[in-house]
């Protein structure tokens, strides 16, 4: 069977399978389509002005990393006329983030950007490895999560920096509108589903103005299986190891059934994600008028999309290493004149559909009585550190409060303090030493 033609140019050779569409593409094709469509885009959504400085959250791992190199070409290709920075956080977790940031490090140096490296300890006087040593291993994620959100936006204000970019792909965007809808929580779509969202907080000089971080996700709607074949055919650099800390929880599930709906339609994700676009405009209440300020208050420890941003752990069975296996593979295969292809896993033919069950009929509420609306959050700040809060204290600072009462007082710790200056402002988001000496 002679080699198949590349559907665009069709001059080369086909060597990739696109996942999106099952379209055979050479390299050059793919890669030009792949950093097309991120143009695209930005440029639809108008999230970059010129003039502007944007720091990229750089964990290491395949998402970040091609996000960074993909944002450096398109800047550079169709001017833009930005700044771009990397901003790692330092979670504290030994044998796994002090490995990635080493990759941030070179990637900083490949890419020529500066880049602001901000750890847990730092803010918060408590490491990953210290609270898992206090609270186990179940239920810590929803530290990190939290304590993450935050730290980026720290980040950011002591950066001067007003928008972020993260690498939150299509992927994770299915995941989370799926989420919430099998918990029925539909209210929380205008955020998870938003490429732009806000988070109201102070001023870095702590002098209590407020001011909008941007947040944004440029690859919103790209798959992460182009993801890691971009990162394979332009020989990026990046860090491909699960956090040691990664419990199964409920989105292990809701991932595992995107990749089963992807097998079987490969235009699944990309379909869920719309849904969930469509859902959002017309849940009453929604926060799509805002660009997702309001709905930016949800606890970020359980909805931000991706975690903790590790290279693998968004991938049930480690999906995404076993295909960085296979490309290596392939390439060996290409030195011996045989045809490559990437496909997607075929689905065994034992594997029956599940049978539909019809379930209890539920009680039909009565025409007489209304509807209860939603209750609409009001956003205000944290009285401790001054973070965007519908409480009066964030969830940062109960966990840390926690935290705190059974820690060893031989310890040093750090937290936030509440400072009035001569005309009454509130001085939040300090880091305040009690303990050393």
């Amino acid at each position: 069977m002679p080699p198949s033609p590349c559907a665009l140019c069709k001059v080369n050779r086909a060597l990739i399978l696109r996942p999106k569409d099952h379209s055979k593409l050479c390299r050059p094709c793919f890669l030009s389509t792949f950093e097309a469509e991120i143009h695209h885009t930005i440029t639809s959504s108008r999230l970059f002005e010129r003039g502007e400085r944007i720091a990229i959250g750089a964990s290491g791992g395949k998402d970040s990393t091609v996000l960074a190199s993909v944002l450096k070409t398109l800047n550079e290709r169709y001017d833009y006329g930005v700044e771009l920075i990397l901003l790692s956080i330092d979670e504290g977790i030994r044998g796994y983030r002090d490995d990635s940031l080493e990759t941030v490090k070179r990637n900083a140096q490949q890419y020529g950007m500066p880049l602001e490296i901000l750890g847990y300890d730092e803010l918060y006087g408590w490491t990953m490895d210290q609270v898992v040593e206090q609270v186990g291993k179940r239920g810590n994620c929803t530290y990190c999560g939290v304590f993450r959100r935050q730290a980026l936006d720290r980040g950011a204000a002591k950066l001067g920096v007003k928008h972020v970019v993260t690498g939150h792909n299509a992927d994770d965007v299915a995941e989370t509108v799926l989420m919430n809808l099998l918990r029925g929580d539909l209210p929380r779509l205008s955020r998870t589903t938003s490429i732009v969202t806000s988070t109201p907080s102070l001023s870095a000089d702590g002098a209590g103005k407020n001011t909008n971080i941007k947040r944004s996700k440029p690859l919103k709607y790209t798959y992460e299986k182009e993801i890691v074949l971009y990162a394979h055919h332009k020989n990026l650099d990046y860090f491909s190891t699960e956090c040691i800390y990664s419990p199964e929880a409920f989105r292990g599930s809701a991932r595992a059934l995107i990749k089963n709906l992807e097998r079987v339609r490969p235009s699944a994700i990309l379909d869920v994600v719309r849904s969930g676009e469509d859902m959002a405009k017309l849940v009453p209440g929604s926060d799509e008028g805002c660009g997702g300020v309001c709905a930016s208050a949800v606890p970020a420890g359980e909805e931000e999309e991706g975690g903790c941003g590790s290279a693998n752990g968004r991938s049930s069975g480690g999906e995404m290493a076993t295909m960085e296996d296979q490309l290596s593979q392939n390439e060996a295969a290409k030195a011996n004149g045989l045809e490559v292809e990437i496909t997607s896993s075929k689905i065994k033919k034992s594997e029956a559909p599940l049978p539909l069950t019809v379930g209890k009929s539920r009680k039909v509420p009565k025409a007489s009585q209304p509807r209860k609306e939603p209750k609409k959050q009001v956003m205000g700040q944290c009285k401790k550190c001054g973070y965007l809060s519908s409480q009066e204290i964030c969830k940062a600072c109960v966990l840390l409060e926690g935290l705190n009462k059974n820690r060893p007082k031989n310890h040093i710790e750090v937290g936030y303090e509440q400072e009035k200056d001569v005309n009454g402002a509130t001085e939040a988001m300090k880091q305040l030493d009690v303990g050393a000496g």
